[in-house]
């Protein structure tokens, strides 16, 4: 019997966001995504995830991640988010 594995699940909003910070972090000039997670104390395997579009992200990590990116969070949320 083969064990099914759960899929995470992934919503527009989430792909949104991922895009919104992998274009931001790039942008910052960090090139690696698990080096900017080890940098902000941020589970590297996660913040791939969010990046990805998928799980479900913490208000703690996401603020850690806008204020890794230099950015406010008003910024961040400025594009990409209809």
């Amino acid at each position: 019997m083969k064990s099914k594995q759960k899929k995470k699940a992934t919503s527009p909003d989430m792909i949104a966001l991922g895009k919104r910070m992998k274009e931001l972090r790039i942008k910052a000039g960090h090139k690696s995504h698990e080096t900017f997670a080890y940098q902000f104390e941020i589970n590297r395997v996660l913040y791939g995830d969010y990046e990805a579009g998928k799980g479900n992200i913490t208000y703690k990590n996401l603020m850690k991640i806008i204020r890794g990116l230099g950015v406010s969070v008003k910024e961040f949320f400025s594009e990409g988010f209809e």
